[in-house]
């Protein structure tokens, strides 16, 4: 049996909202509820009396008297038909004097807002949207920072029934008119400019640019975030809207409308690095009900939990992030390099602010331990509780690095879903053991399954992530796609009736899961399937690896696996670390495993979320075209896999 990392002690796993609402069922039906895994059953069998004890955890409307209709159609399925809500409203249940979020950045600036604050400018901008024309099914985008003003438009907007959508403010023009340019925004609402590592970035080229573009645009609300002090400059920028005379009314009432369940209430989007991103929409109701779920009981998140995660506004952590406000913690915003000006600043921030939930990328992590970071014996970490991580698979060496040198008594989970969801499939438990390189569960009310190629379901052997039921967070489908084809395409066309979401995964003995790369990487050499993430966690054990990408190349009727690694500054790959790396990869997984190829390279491509993104290395080394280099944020990386003579046939 595989020994834990980590356990809860019987004291704090009593404590748990987890535990106290199985208590709470076993009450009411008289079944044993003696372990998260039956929880996890009851709630696949009996989905509507679980989503109502999931409404019933503090959603503010009239949920009506049915829960669910058509529960055999995937897709089709509809949740709380009769029901009326307002995100709004639920975000913005308070409105005393106590701090509701702390917005933060890399310069230091600290910006506390109390909940009556919040509330105050939430009812300003929704009354100056409102004379500007904005209602329900309206679309409202922001070129934001991760600041309180992103967080204040999605909440006056949404009061309205207004869809919000949201792009990092890093993201060039085209990238930008890609995304908002599908959706039409009627408002678009920016940052004068953001700072990077130090570095002020305006954007008034960028906002005339994009507004230029925008068809629909009506109108353009500009916020100071060079200089908060001081106006923006909007000489460039004709017809558009100072912040602050946005907020200069006197409205000191919020009037939020109430919609359905499945009313739209973001558009998020596809990476786009195989073509034009997809503009996922996602519901209201969904999309709150999943998420309040995963805080209060996958999270145990309450009045007395701080809540941060590192983000931008352009990724749906954003959204996951803001809605802890439902469950009642306090948010911490953060925007600029997470390195600056210290590589402990997220540490200092965390201690400083007293965080409770922790959340980062795995990346993130791995580069905390190779610059030999201790974020716990150098802050005061004791109020942290819990750390998250996502973006990608967290290495089995990251989850000893954060016992060793962040802190021993704590909940770590690696947590996996998507923008797809706006949510996870499987996440962390409070009352469950954490186990080394594996996420601890699959999510309450998420029938998730691994299937082989004949789509049977397996344990202990990899396969493709599914889930094989309806719930809540489903996206209502893709905008401009009426009749749902490219929609079902996308997740239904493997296994007709199933969800099926594209990682490579596994289900374990401890009922965890551990996710060993994307499906469509899946390496295939000699007919032997491998994810990429159980290549580069062996490489990124060693030393002089700051990190590593693999991919599959087609050589001689076959394929094999070509790694691709950034070392250290001032390093050089010569034969006697390829052996090192190559003994790592031999010794800790398979010889199949071992790379015929190993490279080294300055730079790896990857998204502006973070993520290494395999498929466009693997087509330019194939001399196929990258379909959209707009969504890389830094796309010149790819330069460094053309015509690499190591990699031409002969």
């Amino acid at each position: 049996m595989t020994t834990p990392l980590w356990q809860p002690s019987p004291q704090r796993r009593q404590a748990t909202r987890l535990a106290r609402l199985m208590a709470e069922i076993a009450r009411e039906t008289g079944i044993a509820m003696g372990e998260y895994a039956d929880l996890h059953a009851w709630s696949l069998a009996n989905p509507e009396a679980f989503w109502r004890k999931v409404w019933d955890l503090g959603v503010i409307g009239e949920p009506g008297e049915r829960v669910l209709e058509r529960p055999e159609a995937m897709p089709g399925a509809r949740w709380f038909p009769e029901a009326r809500l307002n995100v709004t409203a639920n975000l913005l249940r308070r409105q005393d004097d106590a701090i509701a979020l702390v917005a933060c950045d890399e310069r230091g600036r600290r910006e506390p807002l109390s909940h009556a604050e919040l509330y105050r400018r939430v009812a300003r901008l929704a009354r100056t949207l409102s004379e500007l024309g904005v209602t329900a099914g309206d679309r409202v985008a922001g070129l934001v920072p991760n600041s309180e003003h992103a967080l204040i438009a999605m909440l006056a907007s949404a009061s309205l029934g207004a869809l919000w959508s949201s792009c990092s403010p890093d993201f060039g023009v085209q990238g930008v008119l890609d995304r908002f340019g599908q959706i039409a925004p009627r408002v678009l609402i920016a940052a004068d400019g953001y700072y990077w590592n130090g570095k002020a970035i305006p954007l008034h080229d960028k906002l005339a640019a994009v507004a230029e573009q925008l068809p629909d645009l009506e109108r353009l609300i500009v916020f100071s975030f060079l200089d908060p002090g001081s106006p923006p400059t909007l000489d460039r920028l004709p017809g558009s809207l100072n912040w602050q005379k946005a907020l200069e009314n006197d409205a000191t009432r919020l009037e939020c409308v109430p919609l359905p369940f499945d009313h739209p209430l973001y558009v998020l989007y596809s990476s786009g690095t195989t073509g034009r991103p997809k503009c996922i929409v996602h519901g209201a109701g969904g999309t709150l009900l999943q998420h309040l779920k995963e805080h209060r009981l996958h999270c145990d998140l309450g009045e007395d939990d701080v809540l941060f995660y590192y983000t931008t506004c352009g990724w749906m952590m954003w959204n996951w992030l803001v809605s802890g406000l439902a469950a009642g913690a306090r948010l911490v915003l953060y925007d600029g390099s997470p390195f600056a000006p210290t590589q402990a600043s997220l540490w200092e921030l965390a201690a400083r602010e007293g965080v409770t939930c922790f959340g980062t990328s795995a990346r993130y992590l791995t580069a905390c331990a190779k610059a030999g970071l201790r974020p716990g014996h150098d802050h005061d970490l004791s109020a942290l509780k819990s750390l998250l991580s996502t973006g990608s698979a967290l290495p089995h060496e990251a989850f000893d690095y954060v016992y060793r040198e962040i802190k021993a008594d704590l909940l770590l989970a690696s947590i996996s879903g998507g923008t797809d969801i706006v949510s996870c499939f499987a996440l962390g438990c409070p009352i469950r053991p954490v186990y080394r390189g594996q996420l601890q569960c699959r999510g309450l009310g998420m029938a998730v399954a691994v299937y082989n190629d004949a789509g049977q379901p397996v344990t202990g052997e990899k396969g493709e992530l599914v889930c094989t039921r309806p719930f809540p967070a489903m996206p209502l489908g893709f905008w401009n796609d009426p009749e749902g084809q490219r929609y079902r395409a996308a997740y239904f066309a493997r296994f007709p009736g199933v969800w099926a979401h594209g990682d490579y995964a596994e289900l374990t003995a401890e009922d965890g899961v551990i996710i060993h790369g994307r499906a469509d990487t899946v390496l295939n050499p000699g007919g032997v399937r491998i994810g990429t993430a159980e290549i580069t966690r062996q490489v990124e054990k060693v030393e002089e690896v700051l990190e590593s990408l693999c991919v599959g190349q087609q050589w001689q009727d076959d394929v094999r696996v070509v790694l691709f690694v950034r070392l250290r500054d001032g390093l050089t790959l010569d034969d006697a670390l390829r052996q090192r790396i190559r003994e790592t990869i031999r010794t800790h997984a398979t010889p199949r495993h071992v790379p015929a190829k190993i490279l080294q390279v300055a730079d790896l491509p990857r998204t502006r979320s973070g993520k290494l993104v395999e498929l466009a290395v693997r087509d330019i080394i194939h001399n196929q075209p990258v379909a959209n280099r707009e969504a890389l944020a830094n796309p010149e990386a790819l330069a460094l896999f053309e015509n690499l003579p190591e990699l031409q046939q002969s």
